[in-house]
């Protein structure tokens, strides 16, 4: 995929696991795109090694492993960032 495939897909990414932990972060619609990126990025490299698939194409396999990965990097950064 492309960066803007990329950017797309962790948009969508971050949205949908921001809705799925609703709750006060520090940070705003920025920070959930970096963190839909970013975790697109951690939910590929992580179904890669587990074998559940890539973050290749934009289809619901890829779409669930990157709205995984968005809710795991979420909730690390709302623990490191909740002890400020």
């Amino acid at each position: 995929m492309g960066i803007l495939s990329w950017i797309i897909l962790g948009l969508l990414a971050g949205s949908i696991a921001k809705f799925l932990m609703p709750g006060k972060d520090p940070g705003g619609c920025l920070v959930t795109i970096i963190l839909g990126i970013v975790g697109a990025s951690l939910g590929g490299w992580i179904g890669t090694q587990l074998g559940w698939g890539t973050v290749q194409q934009f289809d619901l396999r890829g779409l669930g492993i990157a709205i995984l990965g968005s809710l795991v990097l979420l909730m690390i950064y709302r623990l490191i960032a909740g002890r400020r």
